[in-house]
């Protein structure tokens, strides 16, 4: 749906962004992307991420003021007028918003720097009756959209179902030639795979293993193929650094939750990342699970309260404190959004210690939490600009790591959003 600004009352258009000369930011058309190419695509996001960082790092769900505000008056007063349904709208494509600069400048950027091509799909073959059976409708689209992208130079001859669940996605790839080794920690899982591929006759072996314990390595071995469809932050990193040491000639990865990692800092993978000035937290990566494309209606408002209840809870604590800053409170059960704010509030008190009373101007406090979040959700379309770059920084990093291994890599997206956000896909063989 097209997107309405606040005084705008027609609907925006790509077209209407002001259009900027082509600058530093810009790259060349081209379809598919070389070794260098992916470099210096990576350089240019580098700068770009570098250069405007006071305009994304900072989070105004935890700060009242940003510090960007002062520089861009014009954008801060325009962004902060609007309706919550108007953030709404424009969530999942903050780029086509008409805003005062330098909001058109920094889309238009953003969107140069995220071109990456549709990989190619190989023709589908005729699917065994059933092996859609106990997978939900937009998992199975996801997994045919992922394997109909899997064009290798040799066929592959024993598939490695990384992080398998059930191991629907290696059955889909297994179903008319070739072996199967599905890895999973969860018990319950590989019981319940291991029937669905015994009752399709598939040759598949489902092993419960916790993929990042040291005996994994022993499961990854030159003749495999390895898989993994939305394997989080460092269950796909592990997977392509045993895959390059056991000397698997191809792999497939679509990674996904970037800011599931043990460590509080990123950890570069590829000697360009590794150089860069660029340094990431945990919370900086989870910039890129804000972005809500599947989740149903009864989701999002939950999801809504939740977060208007916290930003109330959070002026309330600021008030009581006598402080500026921020309190991180532990998640209270979904059941709480159906107790009265004040109880909610309370609970959040007593949690952390607060000398938090009953005799508040709840009712006030809530209202101020919902326009809050109104506010929040304006602010945040700033920082979704770079939502999408930040995204490909982190999957270029591990291209460029698995060219250093010696892979011809392939980048590019494998479904439309609209199926996942996560829509990247890397391929890599090798000659």
């Amino acid at each position: 749906m097209p997107v309405r600004g606040a005084e705008q009352p027609e609907s925006v258009r790509a077209d209407r962004i002001p259009s900027t000369p082509r600058a530093k930011y810009d790259m060349p058309d081209t379809e598919l992307l070389t070794a260098e190419d992916l470099l210096a695509r990576f350089r240019a996001l580098d700068d770009f991420l570098l250069s405007h960082q006071h305009l994304w790092r900072p989070k105004p769900f935890t700060q009242l003021q940003l510090d960007w505000e002062a520089q861009h008056p014009e954008l801060s007063q325009w962004l902060r007028a609007r309706s919550l349904a108007q953030a709404d709208a424009a969530h999942n494509q903050p780029h086509l918003l008409a805003a005062p600069a330098p909001f058109p400048e920094l889309a238009h950027a953003a969107t140069t720097l995220c071109q990456l091509p549709a990989l190619p799909e190989r023709a589908a073959g005729a699917l065994k009756p059933r092996l859609s059976v106990d997978i939900p409708g937009r998992k199975w689209q996801q997994i045919q959209a992922f394997g109909r992208c899997l064009q290798f130079n040799k066929q592959p001859q024993h598939w490695l179902d990384w992080c398998a669940g059930k191991g629907h996605l290696g059955r889909y790839l297994a179903h008319d030639q070739g072996e199967l080794t599905c890895l999973e920690r969860d018990a319950s899982l590989v019981a319940s795979g291991q029937r669905l591929s015994d009752k399709l006759g598939l040759p598949a072996t489902h092993i419960e293993l916790d993929v990042m314990h040291p005996l994994a390595a022993a499961h990854v071995t030159a003749g495999q193929t390895p898989v993994a469809l939305h394997a989080c932050g460092d269950l796909h990193s592990r997977l392509m650094q045993l895959a390059s040491a056991a000397g698997c000639a191809q792999l497939a990865i679509a990674p996904c939750c970037y800011n599931r990692t043990r460590d509080e800092q990123y950890q570069p993978l590829s000697p360009a990342a590794r150089a860069s000035a660029l340094q990431l937290s945990r919370d900086d990566l989870g910039l890129l699970q804000c972005e809500t494309v599947t989740a149903g209606l009864r989701v999002r408002k939950q999801r809504d309260l939740s977060m208007a209840r916290r930003l109330g809870f959070d002026l309330l604590q600021r008030e009581i404190r006598g402080s500026e800053e921020y309190l991180n409170t532990p998640p209270l059960p979904s059941s709480w959004l159906q107790r009265p704010f004040s109880e909610y509030c309370l609970e959040l008190a007593r949690l952390k210690n607060l000398p938090l009373s009953g005799a508040h101007a709840w009712s006030a406090i809530e209202a101020a939490g919902n326009q809050r979040l109104t506010v929040v959700r304006n602010l945040e379309l700033l920082r979704n600009l770079f939502r999408r770059p930040l995204e490909i920084w982190l999957i270029l990093d591990r291209a460029l790591y698995l060219d250093a291994q010696g892979y011809h890599v392939r980048l590019g997206r494998f479904c439309d959003p609209h199926l996942t956000p996560r829509n990247l896909l890397l391929l890599a063989e090798r000659p």
